[in-house]
């Protein structure tokens, strides 16, 4: 299936490149996100004469993710979790969980599909986590997890 991006995305191409992907990837990801439309011949004129437009779009999502970066990069987010005595947690820490602790301490709304633990959370310690902001920008946090109280 080919399809026009209308972003840059990581891995896949730049703005109004004409790729091919998968039926599933393109119908489901790339198109429902708005992220590409299918390569029609209206739709390559069209993104021929909207592309400088989507370069400016771009660039400003680029400087607003840069903006997040600095406020967030390197920081340590401490969430208490309920955990065994052998220092195990009872489920995991999600990027859900993640993104709702960056919006109470830091007022920045972050999807949780932006968010990758390096590792899944699943004891106490400290877990190094990657946040793309941007195709380009990637901040990177660590998430303290601490106990809440011990249950035996």
């Amino acid at each position: 299936m080919k399809v026009i991006l209308l972003e840059n995305i990581k891995r896949v191409g730049s703005i109004g490149e004409i790729i091919d992907v998968k039926r599933g990837f393109g119908r489901n990801f790339l198109i429902a996100n708005k992220k590409a439309l299918y390569a029609s011949k209206e739709n390559i004129n069209q993104v021929e004469k909207i592309k400088a437009d989507l370069s400016k779009k771009d660039n400003q999502k680029k400087q607003d993710a840069k903006e997040v970066f600095n406020s967030i990069n390197k920081k340590i987010f401490k969430i208490k979790k309920l955990s065994t005595e052998n220092n195990e947690l009872y489920g995991s820490v999600k990027p859900t969980e993640i993104s709702k602790l960056i919006l109470e301490n830091e007022k920045i709304e972050i999807k949780p599909s932006m968010i990758q633990p390096v590792k899944e959370i699943k004891s106490l310690g400290k877990f190094k986590t990657k946040i793309y902001l941007h195709s380009d920008v990637e901040a990177e946090i660590t998430i303290d997890v601490e106990s809440a109280e011990l249950i035996k």
